[in-house]
């Protein structure tokens, strides 16, 4: 997935660095952070397509900074949590229904359904606006059928089958 920019945000060294690897070597372009103010930092001035972060982190907390992404980009910048620390449905549950996560992993995770996950969420993110008409186009259509369904276009249509 050439050309995507993905921000990965985590205290621990090891972490970042196996997933820096792991997606660069999907052709993405990895920009990192050890800390949530670092990270929010990162993320105003280079605005990537996907967020992967810890969620105990120094400076601002990983759920916070979700909620502070999910916000500001309306959910259009999809957030993933990879943590070490909150392990349980309880907590996933809380990172997708209330700060906007839009998946989360507990650690260690599986480096295939995570690639995956990334994968889906950055091909869900289509540029809308090439696949719908023109303002004109619809207003021409919906003119037509409305026209075709008019009670004097039916009288016309009918007197015409009956002559």
């Amino acid at each position: 997935m050439t050309g995507k920019k993905i921000l990965i945000v985590d205290f621990d060294y090891n972490s970042l660095t196996s997933m820096t690897s792991l997606f660069g070597a999907q052709n993405m372009d990895v920009i990192t952070a050890s800390d949530g103010a670092a990270a929010y930092d990162k993320f105003k001035a280079e605005k990537p397509d996907l967020v992967i972060l810890e969620a105990m982190l120094p400076k601002m907390h990983g759920f916070d900074l979700t909620l502070k992404i999910s916000q500001e980009t309306k959910g259009q910048v999809p957030v993933i949590i990879c943590t070490g620390v909150y392990k349980g449905p309880q907590y996933k549950n809380e990172a997708l229904r209330s700060f906007g996560a839009s998946d989360y992993f507990e650690k260690p995770f599986d480096e295939k359904k995570l690639v995956n996950s990334v994968l889906k969420l950055l091909s869900e993110d289509i540029d809308i606006e090439e696949e719908l008409p023109s303002p004109d186009t619809v207003l021409k259509t919906v003119s037509q059928l409305v026209e075709e369904d008019s009670p004097s276009t039916k009288k016309k249509t009918s007197k015409k089958k009956s002559i």
